[in-house]
């Protein structure tokens, strides 16, 4: 391991050694980090998030999973059960911190194989991963009782830099919040410059803060107070003007931790981890995410969630939806309930 200056392979292999002791352990057990390889690991990051663009362009198959919100057992969980990197492709749809107590840990490890696989795990920015809203929802008075201030604004610099939004196999849109009224073209995504931080109005904003409605049509002021919501209606009509099939996205809660919603995939993984920050031994349920696989000219997009057995280390899965999408034609199928 290398004392300064630039990350290693081996301090990455190494800090990630040290995260997954919590495997195993009674939910809660903290794992400290030395501040300066937290700081040489955000600033790994940091480089590698911008040689990357703010439009990722990525292949199936990969597993999308949405918002985390420093719920680090679970985290782990979701690894046991899909498998942890390099076994599984990942796009996590953003909020990694906040509500949550263990912040600090969930951010480190998925740092981690961000560095470790810069070509096959990939970070997406969420509403969360902002110094205004962490300086209230948890992760700047996690970063200041178990480190420093200081540390905190490492983090910030790190995200400022995160990718916005994914295209998966030029049909599946996917971003944290939802779509805006400013987008004409995918090229705008591709031009947000980057690091940044998120204005209060605007395509980054809403990219991060939008919500999808079922009841209206068009766009509505956000009861959030900041961004829009939207109908189907402007969901339809962006998927045929860029010849997409779906959105996927996280940032509200929805019951069994997916929704179909208008040809809008609406994900909340963890769902009442991610509304109450509460810790989760009690839950019995794991939801989990999409699963996408390209095979022979189509790409199947497999919802489940897992649900423990009586044995705790055990899960079966129970499937919610099977879509079937023709490539590289926009029509669709839904198969299975």
């Amino acid at each position: 391991m290398s004392g300064g200056g630039e990350i290693t392979s081996d301090d990455v292999d190494q800090y990630t050694q040290q995260l997954l002791e919590a495997r195993g352990a009674k939910p809660g057990k903290l794992i400290q980090l030395m501040e300066a390889e937290v700081r040489k690991l955000c600033n790994a990051t940091r480089m590698i998030v911008l040689s990357q663009p703010a439009l990722l362009e990525l292949e199936a198959p990969l597993k999308i999973c949405g918002d985390i919100h420093g719920q680090y057992h679970d985290l782990l969980r979701l690894f046991e059960y899909g498998g942890f990197p390099p076994e599984s492709n990942y796009l996590f749809l953003g909020d990694y911190v906040d509500r949550g107590k263990q912040s600090l840990e969930t951010i480190c490890l998925l740092m981690c194989y961000k560095v470790k696989y810069p070509e096959n795990f990939f970070l997406l920015r969420g509403n969360h991963e902002c110094a205004s809203i962490t300086r209230i929802y948890g992760f700047y008075d996690e970063c200041k009782r178990r480190y420093n201030i200081k540390l905190w604004k490492t983090f910030c610099d790190s995200f400022n830099c995160f990718p916005v939004a994914a295209v998966v196999d030029e049909k599946i849109l996917c971003m944290h919040g939802g779509l805006s009224p400013e987008i004409t073209s995918m090229d705008q995504i591709k031009r947000i410059v980057r690091p940044t931080d998120v204005p209060d109005t605007g395509l980054l904003c809403d990219l991060l803060w939008a919500d999808p409605e079922k009841d209206i049509t068009g766009w509505a002021e956000n009861d959030r107070g900041v961004s829009f919501v939207f109908g189907p209606d402007v969901v339809q009509s962006f998927l045929r003007k860029h010849d997409m099939d779906l959105i996927c996205r996280a940032h509200q809660v929805v019951e069994d931790g997916c929704v179909i919603l208008n040809a809008f995939i609406n994900f909340a993984l963890l769902y009442l981890v991610v509304t109450t920050g509460r810790r989760s031994t009690s839950l019995n349920r794991l939801h989990l995410s999409a699963y996408l696989t390209a095979l022979e000219g189509t790409l199947s997009l497999s919802l489940s969630y897992t649900t423990r057995t009586q044995e705790p280390t055990s899960y079966r899965t129970v499937p919610i939806y099977i879509y079937h999408i023709q490539l590289p034609d926009t029509n669709f199928s839904q198969s299975g309930s």
